[in-house]
């Protein structure tokens, strides 16, 4: 993974239509008791169908008109790459898949800018979490932040501006105090909140229970990003926490205890690692061109998966635990079924940048991939992935949920106007055949 560089993120107010505010600095809160303010800002679902942007952008008020933006921003979009080359590009432009896009499996329902997605890292974009259809976690600065779609209110769980002190204290537990932050990763699930940060920082927190557990700091390296984690089931039912960073290490901690199960070495950083199901595989994709199948219990390498042609940032597994997706910044989402692993089965391509977030949702209808900006993509599995639906909004995409029953999909957008969250609900007149995988 690359230093962090800004000029890869690029805002939609740093082209050439009109801003309509200053930039903001990276403030130590972003919790506000009084939220009025924005709310004309916001947008419902019958707004849109009066025809208001979705996203509350005046474009009478610029130069270009909604299209025309469109046209110019896809032209112009510059989409970071480390190895791959204008030959293998060709060969991409080939092999995808060809599908067919305007389906409409998600309908528009709110978006709002009372909180507002930001990112850390211009690579990493995992930083939005559905626990249930009206609730949301993302992070805001230096705030993670809970959304309530039934309240339309923002709240304000954790700041780690300020000084961190874990309250769980058991006889030699690792842990140390932590301040300023910055939040690279995060997941919530199981009642836990994790964050993972910029410099090899790891928190854990009850959702229902006041303070952080346990924080601490996984690496003293200069470069020891906390690029992903994730909390899981192991084969035996234990609940465990795993992380993965630009030292090169996964590690694996008990939940209870947050004592450290087991740390595996590979060969170059590791961005991202997911594990299947049952808890027995983990997919470890990073700065390589393969993608790894490890075992969960051992790290012994099981299989290697090739064919992207830069480095990858995301994967999901399908719940029936056979299917691996994966995202590279060769613009390609690869499906591969772990059975016959010697090739993937189809390729996804984005219109303009990386792949860079991928959820499946929790029944395996549908998969979403996210590009860095712009984009956010949802097929239907059970068309064997030849229809979708397109997304299309302006602004860096700080990460993609599905909520638990299906119902929801959550989009953190970060720019610096017009941040914001939005939220899609599942169509009803469509009757949906369970998946053929």
């Amino acid at each position: 993974m690359e230093q962090f560089n800004s000029d890869e993120v690029s805002y939609l107010d740093d082209k050439s239509i009109r801003a309509t505010k200053n930039d903001s600095d990276f403030s130590d809160s972003d919790f506000e008791d009084d939220f009025e303010t924005k709310m004309e800002t916001d947008t419902s679902a019958q707004e849109a169908r009066n025809g208001k942007d979705i996203q509350g952008i005046q474009w009478e008020g610029f130069k270009y008109t909604r299209d025309e933006f469109r046209e110019t921003r896809l032209i112009q979009y510059e989409n970071f790459v480390n190895i791959l080359t204008p030959s293998s590009r060709e060969k991409l432009d080939k092999e995808h898949r060809k599908v067919e896009k305007g389906k409409n499996f998600y309908e528009f329902q709110f978006n709002t800018r009372l909180v507002t997605s930001t990112i850390v890292h211009f690579q990493l974009r995992n930083l939005v979490w559905a626990t249930s259809k009206h609730d949301v976690y993302l992070m805001q600065n230096y705030s993670l932040m809970h959304w309530s779609s039934l309240l339309q209110r923002g709240k304000e769980v954790v700041n780690v501006a300020r000084s961190v002190t874990p309250t769980q204290k058991l006889p030699g537990l690792f842990s140390e105090p932590l301040s300023r932050v910055q939040v690279s990763s995060m997941a919530v699930k199981e009642n836990l909140i994790l964050l993972g940060g910029f410099n090899g920082e790891l928190l854990c927190k009850c959702v229902n229970q006041p303070g952080v557990a346990f924080c601490t700091r996984l690496s003293t390296e200069d470069n020891a990003i906390t690029n992903t984690v994730d909390i899981y089931r192991s084969p035996s039912g234990s609940l465990r926490l795993i992380t993965a960073n630009n030292d090169c290490k996964i590690r694996v901690f008990d939940a209870q205890s947050f004592t450290r199960v087991s740390e595996f070495a590979f060969d170059w950083s590791v961005n991202n690692t997911s594990v299947n199901p049952d808890g027995k595989l983990l997919a470890v994709l990073g700065d390589s061109t393969e993608c790894l199948i490890s075992d969960s219990h051992s790290g012994k390498v099981i299989s290697s998966l090739k064919g992207h042609k830069d480095y990858s940032f995301a994967s999901a597994w399908h719940p029936n635990g056979l299917i691996l997706a994966t995202g590279n910044q060769d613009t390609t989402c690869r499906l591969w079924d772990i059975r016959n692993p010697s090739e993937s089965f189809a390729v996804l391509k984005g219109n303009m940048g990386a792949i860079r977030g991928l959820k499946f949702t929790p029944e395996g209808r549908f998969l979403a991939m996210a590009e860095p900006a712009d984009f956010v993509h949802i097929f239907d599995t059970q068309s064997g992935f030849l229809q979708s639906q397109e997304i299309d909004l302006f602004g860096e995409i700080a990460g993609i949920s599905f909520s638990p029953d299906t119902e929801a999909l959550y989009v953190g957008v970060a720019d610096r106007t017009y941040g914001s969250l939005m939220e899609y609900k599942r169509r009803k007149d469509n009757h949906y055949m369970d998946s053929f995988f």
